[in-house]
């Protein structure tokens, strides 16, 4: 069976593991959580970017952050991972779901406005597949209406939006190294992008615990204290000596998911023509980072015949999320603002094809012979 998905591997990790093994520190913030930060902070222009155990502690610190309170709303899709919603949850938000763009599946940003209150805190937007929000007018309306903005960009790392990375044109970004991502710290992981001077120093005490330990350990206080709420938000060194390990070849990485991103889209072309099925968007705006590889089937029938089929042939295809605002969770703490046009038609017609970094194009060219026998 090919696998949807295989973690990538570039060869240098085992190597860095047993460095940061000889280096005696562990638990987090030695030299290889240093080079990850230093990385990020330079390849994204952010304030400051620190290591998290996921992405969904990156939301749930962005929330704290943001001093997100009971009977505050924070307006989001309904086409995202549990976390995005959970985060703000646990704060004792309410969520305002609108609809996604059929051709992104991103936020609808022309739905945003309308779906605004007096109550309204924060605009959370997913950079679905790599592929970029409007953001120019998404930062403009919070402008306007005074909004923290959170980009979750777990699929977003080393993508832009008009040159800028995906992560750092928001308040707050939120990147996740989970084994699914196109570069990993070893099954998971995540970072929190600090777009704003001002929460620099909070974030650093909410990620230790709730203590000034940073400050202590670079001197800049004799002994460190409780001094807010916060969690055990660190990433461990081993994770960290992974990741660098994936950084030093992102660009390989993606280079690679482009070249078979680029051999499906132009594989199935004449079939989207023949509107068998609709392909992704290419936005002239995004520099995307091909983390996903979709196809829209005809209607929820149609996809799951076709996961079928392709399963019969060795093939795992998949669907994706089930919209939030449909499930119980969703009913009890949020609710949708508009018409659900296009969120739950699309998500029950989208369905994922195999795409990693160590693919090889032989299997690539099994996906898509399956792909097209279906079609036949």
């Amino acid at each position: 069976m090919i696998p949807f998905n295989t973690p990538a591997v570039v060869g240098t990790e085992l190597a860095y593991i047993q460095s940061a093994l000889a280096s005696n520190v562990l638990s987090g913030d030695g030299n290889f959580t240093q080079r990850c930060q230093d990385w990020f902070e330079q390849y994204t222009g952010s304030h400051k970017v620190l290591l998290t155990p996921s992405c969904t502690a990156a939301l749930e610190m962005a929330a704290i952050l943001l001093d997100i309170q009971p009977g505050d709303e924070v307006v989001m899709p309904s086409y995202t991972f549990v976390s995005t919603a959970n985060a703000f949850v646990l704060r004792g938000a309410k969520i305002v779901f609108v609809d996604v763009r059929p051709d992104t599946m991103n936020i609808d940003e022309t739905q945003i406005e309308a779906a605004l209150t007096s109550k309204t805190r924060a605009i959370v937007l997913v950079h679905y597949a790599g592929v970029a929000c409007e953001m120019d007018i998404i930062m403009a309306l919070a402008e306007k209406y005074q909004l923290w903005v959170v980009e979750d960009a777990a699929q977003g790392v080393a993508a832009s939006y008009k040159g800028r990375a995906l992560g750092s044109i928001g308040h707050i970004g939120c990147y996740s190294f989970h084994e699914t991502k196109n570069i990993t710290a070893g099954g998971e992981g995540g970072a929190i992008l600090i777009n704003h001077a001002e929460h620099v120093e909070r974030a650093e005490i909410i990620r230790q615990k709730g203590t000034n330990r940073n400050q202590f350990l670079r001197g800049q206080t004799d002994k460190y204290t409780w001094r807010d709420i916060g969690s055990s938000y660190l990433m461990s060194e081993l994770q960290a000596a992974y990741l660098w390990a994936q950084l030093e070849a992102v660009e390989q990485i993606n280079r690679r998911r482009l070249e078979l991103w680029q051999g499906y889209f132009q594989a199935f072309q004449f079939l989207a023509e023949q509107e068998r099925f609709a392909l992704p968007a290419i936005l002239a705006d995004c520099d995307y980072n091909a983390h996903i590889f979709y196809l829209k089937l005809r209607n929820i029938e149609e996809r799951n015949a076709f996961i079928s089929t392709l399963r019969h042939a060795g093939v795992m295809a998949v669907f994706h999320y089930v919209p939030l605002h449909t499930s119980p969770a969703g009913q009890k703490f949020g609710i949708f603002h508009g018409d659900d046009r296009y969120t739950t038609q699309d998500s029950e017609r989208l369905v994922r094809l195999p795409l990693f970094y160590n693919m090889t194009d032989a299997t690539q060219r099994v996906v898509i012979d399956a792909v097209m026998s279906y079609s036949a």
